[in-house]
């Protein structure tokens, strides 16, 4: 059992863990109002970190999104960082997926394709958390239009590369549960971006619950490649060394047999 299943799993523990420490941070310095509120107003006397009292007046500019939970210091500065920790691990992750795949069975459309998408998702992520809504909104909004449908489009494609390298019962199990993580994020994701542009303050609200049901899900399905991580060899990071191929392996491995049978040829003879 190979030590790289830690990586996947470490993955949702580090960034889960990260994003509610920095809700709990803003929430503590009454940056954004707690995700059990509903009630919001259109203006209020007092902006938020200025109320007190046990009844706090909400607006908007409250409402508990992800991006808004990690958009002022000291927040800000711990966000950005568990978003960059967080795109180079997608990275190392989606880059070993894809040489595991190839070195356990052949490379496809659908492989070449995940580890694309799963890098760009990383480029999109780096730039929502080092560009905060509130400082550079078109930035930040370009690297969420970015992360949120390739983070999307990546699992999908995982779903469909499981079924179809699936030979085993537990690989088929295995792809019936990332197909049901992938329909409940691809519901949560189509919600989320519904509802954040209504007027309504409870939609708005809905919207942000449903963006983080969707980060926790797509964080969640990065954890199960531990079950392949687990099978990970030297093989696999000759793959990338060579670029991603199995040529080289092919050749090496048909020089030897060729090698091996001249011996053997020359041995008899020999023998003769």
């Amino acid at each position: 059992m190979s030590l790289w299943m830690i990586l996947p799993v470490s993955l949702p523990a580090l960034t889960i863990t990260g994003i509610w420490v920095v809700y709990a941070m803003a929430l503590y310095n009454q940056h954004v109002c707690p995700v059990d509120n509903w009630m919001y107003n259109q203006s209020c006397e007092e902006d938020l970190p200025m109320q007190r009292g046990p009844t706090l007046c909400c607006t908007l500019d409250n409402v508990p999104l992800i991006s808004k939970c990690g958009t002022l210091p000291p927040e800000s500065c711990f966000f950005s960082l568990i978003c960059s920790t967080g795109s180079f691990m997608v990275m190392v992750i989606v880059l070993l997926r894809y040489a595991h795949v190839i070195e356990k069975h052949q490379n496809c459309v659908l492989n070449t394709a995940s580890l694309s998408t799963g890098w760009i998702c990383s480029a999109g992520l780096i730039m929502v958390g080092n560009f905060q809504v509130d400082n550079a909104k078109v930035l930040h909004y370009v690297g969420a239009g970015v992360a949120f449908p390739t983070s999307m489009l990546f699992v999908c494609l995982q779903s469909a590369l499981t079924y179809r390298l699936a030979k085993t019962q537990g690989e088929y199990n295995l792809g019936h549960f990332r197909l049901i993580m992938t329909l409940l994020a691809f519901v949560a994701l189509v919600l989320s971006g519904v509802f954040f542009v209504q007027e309504s303050f409870v939609l708005q609200h809905a919207s942000a619950i449903f963006e983080w049901v969707f980060c926790v899900i797509i964080m969640l399905f990065y954890g199960t490649f531990a079950f392949e991580f687990a099978g990970i060899s030297s093989n696999t990071m000759m793959i990338l060394a060579r670029g991603g191929t199995l040529g080289s392996s092919r050749a090496d491995h048909k020089m030897e047999s060729l090698s091996g049978a001249s011996q053997h040829q020359s041995e008899s003879m020999s023998m003769l």
